[in-house]
C-alpha cells in the first residue's frame, strides 16, 4: 500500500462530522493499491472506505463516483459513494480530494480457478451493459495518448532489446489504430479488473461467489474487448510464463460471451487487445519502478510480469472462444 496523505484519528472524527453516520469506531490503512490513500473506517452506521486522491483532480472525480453509483444502482456489486447531509460525495482532507464509499464484503483472490473466472467474465458482460447508458465520456487515462508519453520517461531506463520491442509495439498499436481498430463498441469500462480488484465471499462448504468490484479510479470510455483482454491477461495466465491457461480462460470468455456477444469487428482486434492491455501494464510498472513519488508506504510492483506477457501474447494469442 501506499499512504501519501497520512490521516489522524481526530482529523477523520472532524471530517466524518459532516455525515450521519454517528461516531468514528475505528480506522486503518488499507494493504493494497499504489495510486491513493486509501483507509478502511469504522462508525456506528457500518463500515466503509476512505480514500484520499493523490493524482486525479477535484473536478474530474465525479466521472468516477458518479460511474460507481450508476453501476450500483443497476445491481453490479460495487462500492457506492456516501454523500453527507448536503447531498455532496466528494470534498477535501488535509488538501485532497477525498471520498467515502461504502465497504464490501469479501476477499481477493489470489490463485483462481475456472469458478472464479466464469463469474468474473459474467460480471464483466454485466457491467458493459449496465454501463452503456452512463453520460460521463472522460477518456482511458491510461490509453494510446499516455502509452507515448509514458514511453518516453522510461526509455532511458530499458535494455536495448526491451526499448525495441517498446518501440515496435507502440508502432503496430498505432497502426491498428489508424486502420479503425479503434472504432469498436465502447462505454465507459473498469479498466483494471485485475484479482485484487474483485472480492469473493468463501462461506464454508459452498462454491466461492463473487461480492464486489473495487477500484474505479482507471476507469475510463474504451472498447469492451479491451477490458475483457485486460481481465483475461490477469486472471487467465501461468505466472511464471504469461501463456493463457486454457481452462480458465476458456470459462471466463464464455462466460463473457454468453452474457454479451461480441462482433465481428472485436474478435478480429482481439489479439491486439490482448497485446494493448498487457502494453499498458507494463508501462505503468515501468514507471512506477524508475519514476517513483515518495510515500510512506510502497511496494512497486514487477514490470518484468507484463514484459513476459507481452511477448506472449506476440508470439500467439488464441482467438475468442
Amino acid at each position: 500500500m501506499a499512504v501519501f496523505t497520512p490521516v489522524s484519528r481526530d482529523e477523520l472524527a472532524h471530517w466524518l462530522a459532516r455525515y450521519d453516520l454517528g461516531a468514528l469506531r475505528g480506522f486503518e490503512g488499507v494493504a493494497s493499491g499504489i495510486e491513493n490513500s486509501n483507509f478502511f473506517v469504522d462508525t456506528d452506521a457500518g463500515r466503509f472506505v476512505l480514500t484520499l486522491f493523490e493524482r486525479l483532480a477535484f473536478d474530474a472525480l465525479p466521472f468516477y463516483l458518479g460511474l460507481m453509483h450508476h453501476l450500483a444502482a443497476r445491481s453490479v456489486p460495487c462500492p457506492d459513494p456516501v454523500a453527507d447531509r448536503e447531498g455532496r460525495a466528494l470534498g477535501w482532507l488535509n488538501g485532497k480530494p477525498a471520498a467515502l464509499v461504502t465497504r464490501l464484503a469479501g476477499r481477493a483472490v489470489a490463485q483462481p480457478g475456472a469458478g472464479h473466472c466464469a463469474q468474473v467474465g459474467a460480471l464483466l458482460a454485466h457491467m458493459h451493459h449496465a454501463a452503456l447508458d452512463y453520460a460521463g465520456r472522460v477518456p482511458n487515462p491510461r490509453g494510446p495518448g499516455w502509452w507515448t508519453l509514458a514511453a518516453g520517461d522510461v526509455l532511458p531506463f530499458l535494455r536495448p532489446s526491451q526499448a525495441e520491442l517498446l518501440r515496435d509495439e507502440l508502432r503496430e498499436q498505432q497502426a491498428f489504430a489508424a486502420g479503425g481498430g479503434d472504432a469498436l463498441p465502447s462505454s465507459a469500462v473498469h479498466a483494471d479488473l485485475f484479482r485484487d480488484n474483485v472480492l469473493f465471499d468463501e462461506p464454508a462448504g459452498a462454491p466461492a461467489r463473487l461480492s464486489g468490484v473495487i477500484d474505479f479510479y482507471f476507469a475510463g470510455v474504451d472498447a469492451w474487448i479491451y477490458d475483457l483482454a485486460v481481465a483475461v491477461n490477469d486472471w487467465c495466465i501461468d505466472e511464471a510464463t504469461g501463456e493463457l491457461d486454457g481452462a480458465r480462460f476458456a470459462a471466463l470468455a464464455l462466460a463473457y460471451t454468453a452474457g454479451r456477444t461480441p462482433q465481428a469487428g472485436e474478435r478480429a482486434a482481439w489479439p491486439m487487445m490482448l497485446r494493448a492491455a498487457a502494453l499498458r501494464f507494463w508501462l505503468s510498472r515501468l514507471h512506477d519502478l524508475h519514476l517513483p513519488r515518495p510515500a510512506q508506504i510502497v511496494v512497486p510492483k514487477d514490470p518484468s510480469h507484463f514484459e513476459r506477457i507481452l511477448r506472449a501474447r506476440r508470439a500467439a494469442a488464441p482467438p475468442l472462444p
